[in-house]
Order: C-alpha cells, then sequence, then structure tokens
C-alpha cells in the first residue's frame, strides 16, 4: 500500500481489507481504552480532547475511536479526533466513511507526518505505522509525536514473531480477497519489530518510561505519558 503508482481501485481494495482486519484485531478498542485511562489523568476542562490519530489511512481506527470516546470520557467530555495521512485518495474514502457512519466528531486532513511533523494536540495515536519506517525515520515521528501531545502518546503496531507472520498469512487470506493486502501482511510483519527493539527505539527517541504491552493478534500497545514537559 505504500506504492505511490499503486492503481486507485487496488488501493481503495487493500484499505477495505485493513479495516476488516483492525475491526477483528480490536485496533480502535484498545486505543479507545489506553485514551481514556490517559485522558483521565490530565483533563481538558472546557474543551474537547484533542486526538490526532497519525498515518490514518482510510480512517476506520479514526471513525472508530470518535465514535467509542465521544461522551464516554471523564465528566462527559466532549473528543475531537482528526486523522492526518499524506494520501489524499485514502482520505477521500476516510470522510465518505465517517459520513456514512454518521461521526462527525471524526476529521480529516492531509499531511505528511515524516516531512511536517505532527501538530499540537492532547494525545497523539498511531497504528501499523511504525513498521513502514526505518529506525531513524521511525525516532522522528516518536519525537514528533511526543513533542506535540500535552498528555501522551499511544502507538498500536505489529510484534515481528512467528505467531505474528503465522496470523497476518491466514489472517490476509481468509479476511480479504485483495491481492496487496495478501502481500502486504506478511511484509508488514517480516518489516516489523521485537519488543526488546520497540523498547530500543523509544529510549532513543527520548520517551522515558514508556510502556509495551503485549495485545491480540500479536501486536504491541506502546503508552508514553508526558511528566516533565520534555522530550530528548
Amino acid at each position: 500500500m505504500d506504492d505511490p503508482g499503486l492503481a486507485e481501485a487496488d488501493h481503495l481494495h487493500a484499505l477495505s481489507a485493513l479495516g476488516r482486519i483492525n475491526a477483528i484485531s480490536g485496533t480502535a478498542s484498545q486505543l479507545a481504552s489506553a485514551i481514556r485511562r490517559m485522558a483521565r489523568s490530565s483533563p481538558a476542562s472546557g474543551r474537547p480532547l484533542e486526538v490526532v490519530d497519525a498515518a490514518c489511512g482510510g480512517g476506520d481506527v479514526t471513525v472508530s475511536l470518535a465514535r467509542r470516546l465521544d461522551g464516554r470520557l471523564a465528566d462527559g467530555q466532549a473528543v475531537s479526533v482528526i486523522g492526518l495521512d499524506m494520501s489524499a485518495r485514502a482520505l477521500t474514502r476516510a470522510r465518505a466513511h465517517a459520513a456514512s457512519a454518521g461521526v462527525a466528531s471524526a476529521r480529516f486532513a492531509v499531511r505528511d507526518l515524516v516531512a511536517e511533523g505532527c501538530p499540537p494536540c492532547d494525545i497523539a495515536t498511531s497504528s501499523l505505522f511504525l513498521h513502514h519506517l526505518d529506525d531513524d525515520l521511525a525516532i522522528a515521528v516518536l519525537r514528533s509525536l511526543a513533542a506535540a501531545a500535552r498528555i501522551g502518546v499511544i502507538v498500536s503496531d505489529l510484534l515481528r514473531s512467528r505467531l505474528g507472520l503465522v496470523l497476518a498469512t491466514l489472517g490476509t487470506a481468509v479476511l480479504s480477497s485483495s491481492r496487496v493486502a495478501r502481500v502486504d501482511g506478511p511484509l508488514s510483519v517480516r518489516a516489523a519489530r521485537t519488543r526488546c527493539e520497540y523498547a530500543a527505539l523509544l529510549a532513543t527517541a527520548g520517551l522515558t518510561g514508556a510502556g509495551i504491552r503485549r495485545v491480540w493478534p500479536e501486536r504491541v500497545l506502546i503508552s508514553w505519558r508526558r511528566t516533565d514537559g520534555v522530550v530528548g
């Protein structure tokens, strides 16, 4: 899905497949629970909680996050979730998905996170993004998310393991007829990191004290909370 020359029909088909896989994987549910826990520690009184979903792709997770969080934060605090992605094509699909789902609290904007960084927010999230980046770029993105987030950062990504490879191969074969998804799934697991490698990446990026939790299905859920106002 990273190929800029990928035909539109193939790209959209692959995004739909990824949406189904994320739904079954419980990605948005895991992120939403982590966001609620983090938001309780530092409420943004009098205004909506601002959440950035970095590299949101087709917007399935973004829309689900907005639906799961709206009205369910402490003291009924509202939420504003903005999905950012460098693909205008993917965001066209994302906006259509939000409209059809009737989720007005999800918005989208074109942004190259690697080149432009993350805009200011309360909590920055991303899912299935870091494995697309080499260590230097991943560190730069993590630093950008942390610098932009008033409260903290939550990241969901693949875990490189034999079980993860088996699940990716079987999952894309069963859940999708997309040729791109069936190729991309196993390749993504091979490009992902082990738990120790994630820990080293976070330490180099300066996200001191970040928690790394293994979650279904062979993914990691990373949670970093700002404590001193400084990243580095």
